[in-house]
């Protein structure tokens, strides 16, 4: 098998889409031994703030000198992206075989019928990767949910975090807080040590304490008035916990409460016996890195790339911009079909004085027609285009030193457009 072939036979279980339970995955766990039995994990669920909190939380063990799996998703420029050690993407020869592997396995399932999905296949791709390289923790991000997500195989983590919660999926995770908080809220195990992110509607925190009261699970939340923020730029934020002057090179309010989340798992993970340094801690934080997210593309002309698609993700995107991005403002925009984006647009629509939209080479894309059609209820001129390369063109027809670029709405976006843009605006800077 080739690389290629290997992410044809990826990809190709994309068709059995999104199916609740947990019984396939513990079946193709079986049959290659429960490598996750033999791992050690933090587990993270939540609407927003997985990635990021997954990100600084594995930076500082790597620091601290565990050999440290990362599993996220989505990916944003290369599909290996999402299975990391120490900071390396699977090699793609590695990824080859553990395909050939997993997918021998799949195929004994599903001769009996059983349809192994996409992200089932993957995480049991990832569990055996990481416990053949004999990673010492891996920090785990959460599919979809939580109860029924594939990850949520594994018995009692070292820590867990449940991030921001906020409607998103709703036709399969509920129509109300309360109800998504309940399936974020699934992995929750007997005995086990949570950090709940720091803002939180009532009803959230109320299902978040009582699943934790019945399971007997400890349950942290990181108090905001101990934090002092010190500075903020387009370029990280610093701020003061517990004697300790932290940065992170993510931009927005918002960051600092995924921080704090990642330093009360932190806290966690040397009570349960893992040594990690003050020093550990800083350099951690200070040295991840995530694209697209929020990222600064260029500083003259100042251009944004953020993949952030829900609406959530469009309120910290207009804290940032109102806050750090005071000039005219363009914007390039796509988004999936099934993603508000009528509230997105709603909040982050009338900071444009111009927005460009198309469609991401992705099937679930909603059509640049359509998102412009919405578009036009927030900001007086929308150009809807055929591609991604053409929007660019367009929103950089005009574009002026002090004016700033937005790429946003999806991460598929970021990844179809983030090196043809990265070229674009450095040709810019040279004319």
């Amino acid at each position: 098998m080739t690389y290629e072939e290997a992410l044809k036979e990826v990809n190709s279980r994309l068709r059995f889409g999104v199916k609740p339970g947990l019984e396939r995955i513990e079946k193709l766990l079986t049959k290659l031994s429960n490598p996750q039995k033999k791992l050690k994990f933090v587990h993270v669920a939540g609407t927003n703030g997985k990635g990021t909190t997954c990100t600084l939380i594995s930076s500082v063990l790597r620091k601290a000198g565990y050999v440290t799996g990362l599993y996220t998703s989505p990916y944003v420029i290369d599909f290996r992206e999402r299975f990391q050690i120490d900071g390396e993407m699977i090699s793609e020869e590695e990824l080859t075989k553990e395909v050939e592997l997993v997918s021998k396995a799949a195929k004994e399932l599903e001769s009996k019928g059983e349809a192994v999905t996409e992200f089932e296949f993957i995480t049991a791709l990832a569990f055996h990767w990481f416990a053949a390289r004999h990673c010492d923790v891996v920090v785990l991000e959460v599919g979809l949910g939580g109860r029924f997500d594939a990850t949520n195989v594994i018995d009692t983590p070292e820590a867990a975090a449940i991030m921001s919660i906020s409607l998103d999926h709703t036709a399969i995770l509920g129509d109300t807080l309360a109800k998504i908080a309940g399936e974020k809220a699934g992995i929750i195990k007997p005995g086990g040590r949570v950090v709940l992110y720091p803002t939180q509607a009532e009803e959230v925190k109320a299902v978040i304490q009582k699943t934790c009261e019945e399971r007997g699970a400890s349950l942290v939340i990181p108090r905001l008035e101990e934090a002092a923020v010190l500075g903020a730029t387009l370029f990280g934020t610093e701020f003061a916990v517990d004697g300790l002057t932290l940065k992170t090179p993510f931009l927005g309010e918002h960051q600092v409460k995924n921080a704090l989340t990642a330093y009360e798992v932190i806290k966690l993970l040397r009570e349960r016996g893992f040594t990690i340094s003050d020093k550990a801690l800083r350099e951690g934080f200070a040295n991840a890195f995530i694209p697209a997210r929020m990222e600064v593309i260029s500083e003259e002309p100042l251009c944004l790339l953020d993949g952030g698609h829900n609406p959530g993700c469009a309120q910290a995107l207009k804290a940032a911009l109102e806050r750090f991005v005071p000039g005219r403002r363009v914007a390039v925009m796509g988004m999936m079909a099934d993603k508000d984006s009528r509230e997105a647009l709603r909040i982050i629509g009338p900071l444009f004085s111009k927005i460009v939209t198309c469609a991401p080479n992705n099937p679930r894309s909603l059509p640049a027609k359509d998102l412009a059609q919405v578009a036009k209820e927030f900001c007086p001129l929308v150009i809807p285009t055929q591609t991604c390369g053409e929007a660019l063109a367009a929103a950089m027809k005009d574009l002026k030193r002090n004016d700033a670029l937005i790429v946003c709405g999806s991460f598929y976006l970021a990844d179809e457009i983030r090196e043809s843009l990265k070229g674009k605006m450095d040709n810019l800077k040279t004319r």
